[in-house]
């Protein structure tokens, strides 16, 4: 053997360090790369914040326009305009990365050959654009057939899937089948489930034992299993946790409600539980303390609280009180009269009637 093979012993050892180096940082270089030209895409194509898009690129990073390019195109040629696009990419940026004829294509064409309206179609993809990831063979028909099924059995039209769209996001056999056989199990009849499938899917979405436990919890509250509000009442239940009762539970009883009559009221329309502290807090306080309603006028009436305060109550109110000054109604006028009618009987009512005695209430009410 040649001298030569056994000089420079140091470099010899060297040059696997030095090559094993050089591997691990072409990776994260490339990573880097890829990051950073994710976040120019979202910048500049999609709409997004820097900060945004700097969020979402740790989730999707690419060094080619190809692939968004190609879904984009995609998506453009079968009715989605570019904002819808990008409102879908911002609310799930790996949809740009889907493979779009394997993955994006099949499942536009199932919604499509359902026969369901084109806006609904469109529809569906823009509120859960995380449907492009699930499996349209073990998820979305599956899902679609039982619940196509469950709705004619029951003399219903299968109608717009909009609001089912989470549905087809959600594992049938583990999550929505388990908790339909819980409302079954206790008494709630198929056409009140239908129901709640159609206008609040996800408050069957959450875990069986959990949605057992809720099931239970309203039927100790006194809902027959047979009417509408019990399963309102079970769709308010899964929407807080017990914590959060007890918390809006506290906060009515400081408007001098009791315990029975919140239950009362909550009777009357679950959403009076559904509400933010805040939202709650606002409207009794404009209705009793500004508008010196009585606290069991919104107790008689629990569906006010639901109503926008900027937009229904305080312009409502503002005309009550030009009214009620000038001697033209009455102080018990009653509050569903003021909040609760359409805006065309509103108007009728109030407004158009007392016009000639109090010409300045349309423009009040307007501004």
């Amino acid at each position: 053997m040649k001298e030569e093979d056994f000089s420079n012993p140091i470099q010899l050892n060297q040059r696997p360090f030095a090559s094993a180096a050089t591997n691990k940082s072409k990776p994260k270089l490339k990573n880097e790369n890829q990051e950073k030209f994710a976040v120019n895409y979202l910048i500049n194509t999609c709409g997004f914040s820097p900060e945004r898009a700097l969020s979402a690129s740790k989730y999707v990073s690419f060094d080619s326009t190809e692939k968004p390019d190609s879904v984009t195109a995609l998506l453009k040629s079968h009715g989605f305009t570019a904002e819808q696009i990008n409102y879908m990419v911002k609310r799930f940026p790996s949809v740009i990365l889907c493979d779009p004829q394997k993955t994006v294509l099949p499942k536009i064409e199932f919604f499509r050959s359902s026969g369901m309206p084109e806006r609904d179609v469109l529809s569906i993809f823009c509120g859960k654009p995380n449907i492009f990831k699930r499996s349209l063979e073990k998820q979305i028909i599956p899902s679609y057939n039982y619940i196509k099924n469950l709705f004619e059995s029951n003399g219903k039209s299968f109608g717009s899937l909009k609001r089912l769209a989470e549905i087809f996001c959600c594992d049938l056999q583990s999550r929505l089948l388990p908790n339909i056989e819980v409302l079954r199990e206790a008494g709630v009849p198929e056409s009140k489930i239908v129901v709640l499938l159609q206008y609040q899917p996800r408050a069957l979405m959450v875990g069986r034992e959990r949605f057992k436990k809720v099931v239970e919890e309203v039927k100790e509250l006194g809902f027959r299993p047979s009417s509408l509000k019990f399963i309102l009442a079970v769709q308010a239940f899964t929407a807080m946790n017990k914590s959060t009762w007890e918390k809006k539970v506290a906060l009515y009883k400081k408007w001098g409600w009791s315990e029975d009559e919140i239950i009362l009221a909550f009777e009357k329309h679950p959403c009076c539980m559904m509400m933010s502290t805040d939202k709650i807090t606002a409207v009794m306080d404009f209705l009793i303390n500004k508008m010196g309603f009585e606290s069991s006028v919104v107790l008689n009436r629990p569906a006010v609280l639901s109503y926008s305060l900027e937009n229904r109550i305080i312009p409502r109110c503002s005309v009550y009180k030009v009214l009620l000054e000038k001697g033209l109604i009455d102080k018990g006028t009653h509050l569903v009269s003021l909040v609760e009618y359409t805006e065309k009987k509103f108007l009728q009512r109030f407004v158009q009637r007392y016009q000639g005695e109090a010409p300045g209430l349309l423009n009040l009410y307007e501004k």
